[in-house]
């Protein structure tokens, strides 16, 4: 099968995506969506954590639908950011912390601290 305009092949599934979607990078810079990257990026903070795929791909498909429906085609990257720690703190709260301590660019323990504190707080 040949590239078609608007169609894109993931885990032999055929999904047409409603339209071209552009991240604009913390940057200014603007990059072509990729939903590859998002699924390898919520995977690296999934590795090793006991959450089946299929709730993966779920999470991540909820995401991309939510993006394509925004009508929007130029998205920021801090949404998509704060999209996937929702989404990780559903699945997995070592995830969820692994995600927010490069998303937030963690540079302290108090700054765990603030994480896991909010999570404590969501589950009270």
């Amino acid at each position: 099968m040949g590239p078609r305009s608007g169609v894109v092949v993931s885990a032999s599934l055929e999904r047409v995506q409603l339209r071209e979607l552009t991240v604009i990078k913390r940057s200014g810079r603007r990059v072509p969506f990729d939903r590859d990257k998002l699924m390898r990026s919520v995977q690296i903070a999934l590795r090793k954590r006991p959450v089946e795929s299929e709730r993966v791909e779920r999470m991540v498909n909820g995401i991309v639908r939510q993006l394509e429906s925004m009508g929007e085609s130029e998205i920021e990257a801090g949404l998509i950011g704060r999209l996937v720690m929702e989404g990780l703190k559903t699945l997995d709260d070592v995830a969820y912390v692994r995600f927010a301590s490069v998303y937030r660019d963690f540079r302290e323990a108090k700054d765990f601290e603030s994480v896991l504190g909010e999570l404590n707080a969501d589950s009270e």
